[in-house]
């Protein structure tokens, strides 16, 4: 009798640590289901119109198209900036160029800002760039885990496979692919005849193009590894995929619509209706608030973006009256004082050069050595305006400049306020009196390179004091 007693006790305290350990493992997996993970596919200067999914039948994009099937694609979203460290930045911070200091290239964003890699590592999870990487500095993109891409460019898919495999904490992982960025390369596969015009090609087809398919279609390839790595890591159900590019290639450089609006596609299982559509207004400034809200982490107050969130759970409410964009050909290849700013609603779009030579002769200050180059950019741009507007609805490749129509008057008075008000909140230099020189990281002014050319009086004639003061 007291053997039956001591077994039923056992049976007893045996059933209550089968049923404690059955809840927490139950409760641990509600845990985890309840914090998504985020990965998030961005290639490197792809038209929005490369792509089967968006238009063009002769291209190799089956991977994203797949994407486009399994989520929501965006046909209204942008990069404020056409232009590689830039448009990365805003990602990463949720600030436009001109705040978070990344408004050239191979600039680094202010030192004291807290990019996602921070606000999220804060939150629990772990941040990890893999691939191109182009910011800086390291303080403010202080990845958990950084994967350098390999010799030829590609993308490193053994570490991503082992880190995916192995994650054992909510993660939020950014593959930045080098592709289809040039240099491009000669190729059997792909013609002149093979590729599809685009309505700004102007019936040419640019020597470039071929490679450029070529490139494109070796990014699809790793995109579709990338997309099995997660699927058989049982990683779908709980990760939010998101693909982009950061800018078109088209339009690399400049505020035309081929540069900044992107590709943007987001399949999440659960939240995303598969095969829906937006027309939403947004811009990449957007992303890291939403990220932010969908892991349940506080968003910096302080950031320009906005949580998209709803829409992507079926929401129609728009996000944004306007948007915003930069533009400067500074610190580039070819470099000249030109910069330009951009502003856009659903409809209207509203353009202004500072440095046009309608108005060149307002930007001269006392120093004779930079009116000259401020002279030189007015004059590599003899055809630009002061500024452009453009009806979108009607003319999306903005081809006809709507400025001295009166019939517009009042948009053109509406968005020239919400620029100016926008500029003012950016703290943006060029409010300045004179035509600001921005100091050079890579491409002086006053060098002469195989891409730039400077008469022989001007070249190393700029010091140090030329230039605007700013973070870097």
């Amino acid at each position: 009798m007291k053997s039956v007693k001591i077994n039923f006790f056992f049976i007893i305290i045996s059933f209550i640590i089968f049923n404690k350990r059955a809840f927490s493992q139950e409760n641990s997996t509600s845990i985890s289901n309840d914090r998504q993970n985020f990965i998030f596919y961005l290639a490197d200067d792809q038209d929005l119109l490369d792509y089967g999914c968006y238009g063009n039948p002769k291209v190799s994009t089956s991977n994203v198209d797949k994407l486009a099937e399994e989520g929501m694609k965006f046909t209204n979203f942008h990069t404020a900036q056409a232009i590689c460290a830039p448009s990365r930045s805003q990602i990463f911070t949720g600030m436009y160029p001109v705040k978070n200091g990344c408004m050239a290239n191979h600039i680094g964003v202010k030192p004291n800002i807290k990019s996602i890699a921070t606000l999220l590592k804060n939150a629990g999870y772990e941040v990890v760039l893999a691939g191109k990487s182009h910011v800086k500095p390291n303080k403010v993109f202080n990845w958990t885990h950084y994967f350098k891409n390999l010799e030829h460019r590609y993308l490193p898919l053994e570490k991503i496979d082992n880190y995916l495999k192995n994650a054992n904490k909510p993660f939020c992982l950014f593959i930045t692919s080098d592709y289809p960025h040039g240099p491009f390369p000669k190729t059997n596969e792909y013609s002149k005849k093979d590729i599809y015009q685009l309505p700004y090609d102007n019936g040419r087809v640019g020597n470039h193009k071929p490679g450029y398919y070529k490139n494109i279609k070796d990014d699809n390839i790793q995109l579709g590894k990338i997309l099995k790595m997660v699927d058989s890591y049982n990683l779908s159900n709980n990760s939010m995929f998101i693909y982009a590019s950061d800018h078109g290639l088209s339009g690399k450089w400049g505020l035309a619509e081929q540069g900044l609006k992107v590709p943007f596609i987001v399949r999440w299982p659960g939240h995303v209706k598969p095969n829906s559509k937006s027309n939403t207004l947004l811009s990449f400034v957007d992303v890291l608030p939403t990220l932010l809200e969908a892991s349940k982490t506080e968003i910096p107050k302080n950031i320009d973006g906005k949580s998209f969130l709803n829409i992507l759970k079926g929401d129609k409410t728009e996000v944004h009256k306007y948007i915003f964009g930069v533009a400067t050909k500074q610190n580039i290849r070819n470099a000249k004082v030109f910069p330009s700013r951009m502003v856009k609603n659903n409809r209207f779009k509203l353009i202004r050069n500072f440095n046009a030579k309608e108005v060149l002769v307002s930007n001269f200050g006392e120093n004779q050595i930079v009116n000259e180059f401020i002279k030189m950019g007015a004059n590599s741009f003899p055809n630009k305006p002061y500024e452009e507007l453009y009806d979108l609805k009607n003319d999306p490749y903005q081809k006809n400049n709507l400025i001295n129509n009166k019939k517009y008057k009042n948009e053109r008075l509406q968005l020239s306020n919400a620029l100016v008000t926008w500029m003012t909140a950016q703290n943006d230099f060029l409010l300045m009196d004179t035509m600001p020189l921005l100091k050079p990281t890579l491409h002086p002014l006053d060098k002469n390179t195989k891409w730039t050319k400077v008469p022989n009086e001007l070249e190393g004639k700029l010091t140090a004091k030329d230039y605007i003061k700013l973070h870097y």
